[in-house]
């Protein structure tokens, strides 16, 4: 079975996804993780912004910036919300 793998900010709103990879350097990885975001991490899309996105995150609302949305590639999760 193949896993299609899409940038962030290619995503639908309200589509749920899983962080797969992430392309960038530690201090990426740490910041991310700063914003308790890390691979494997399920997240919802619940807001498009000129590239950038907002995701729900375990409860917590995270905006993500448009250059760094597109460095994290997800994997789609389940239906549409």
């Amino acid at each position: 079975m193949t896993t299609d793998l899409h940038r962030l900010n290619q995503v639908d709103v309200g589509r749920k996804v899983r962080l797969e990879t992430v392309d960038g350097d530690h201090q990426l990885i740490r910041k991310l993780l700063g914003l308790g975001i890390r691979v494997g991490a399920r997240l919802t899309i619940t807001q498009r912004r000129g590239g950038g996105v907002v995701v729900a995150n375990q409860g917590a609302r995270v905006a993500i910036g448009p250059g760094l949305a597109d460095k994290l590639q997800v994997v789609l999760d389940g239906v549409e919300v």
